[in-house]
C-alpha cells in the first residue's frame, strides 16, 4: 500500500500575510510592557488602599496615568 500526499496539503512556514517589520515589533514590544507595567501599578494601589473600586480610586488612577500620556 503507498501513500501520497494531497495536493491541497499546506505548510505551516508559507503565508500570504507579510511579516511584521523589526520596528513595528519593537513598538508593539515597548508598548506592551508599558502596559503590563501600568496594570501592576494599579494592582499595587488597589492592594494599598482596600482593593475596592471607588470613584475616589478612579480619579487617582486617571490622574496617575493619563497625566504621562
Amino acid at each position: 500500500m503507498a501513500f501520497a500526499h494531497s495536493v491541497t496539503t499546506t505548510h505551516a512556514f508559507t503565508s500570504d500575510e507579510p511579516r511584521e517589520g523589526f520596528f513595528r515589533h519593537l513598538f508593539r514590544a515597548l508598548v506592551l510592557t508599558r502596559q503590563r507595567e501600568a496594570e501592576r501599578e494599579i494592582a499595587r494601589y488597589f492592594a494599598r488602599n482596600g482593593g475596592k473600586f471607588t470613584d475616589e480610586a478612579e480619579r487617582e488612577i486617571e490622574r496617575r496615568f493619563l497625566a504621562q500620556l
